[in-house]
């Protein structure tokens, strides 16, 4: 399986927080022994500032979480994305739902692109992609021995 990890994930593990930091490495952890994780180049904007803006600093804390920075977007990924973005904003004109960032519609295509998705967010996709598969850190937890 095919995971790519949100960008809240990633900064739970490289700030350290000390509600989620734990969970979302333990996860990571669990999951790269057998599947595959990756980091949507949307993703690596996103948590660029907190490396002060050095791309290569956040592909190297990607690689060394075992996550792979290198996926490239697709036209797949677009054409998916534009539908995705469609159902948002007929959702929000008919239904008056939330607005979503775009950013989460862009992670979200890619993720459905390639299998599911690390998120502690899951309400920001479920609505807009309800088949994607979905690991939440905040439910994951292993006993320390």
């Amino acid at each position: 399986m095919t995971w790519v990890i949100d960008s809240c994930v990633l900064l739970d593990v490289a700030l350290n927080d000390e509600h989620y930091g734990q969970a979302s490495a333990q996860l990571l952890e669990r999951l790269r022994q057998s599947d595959r994780l990756l980091i949507c180049p949307v993703s690596l904007v996103e948590i660029a500032p907190f490396f002060d803006g050095d791309i290569r600093a956040v592909k190297e804390f990607s690689r060394l979480m075992g996550v792979d920075p290198h996926a490239l977007w697709l036209d797949e990924d677009t054409r998916i994305a534009a539908a995705a973005w469609t159902r948002q904003v007929k959702l929000k004109r008919r239904e008056g739902i939330g607005r979503r960032p775009i950013a989460d519609i862009l992670i979200g295509a890619f993720a459905a692109h390639r299998g599911g998705l690390v998120t502690r967010n899951p309400d920001h996709f479920i609505s807009i992609f309800p088949e994607l598969k979905i690991q939440n850190p905040v439910y994951f937890r292993v006993e320390r021995k």
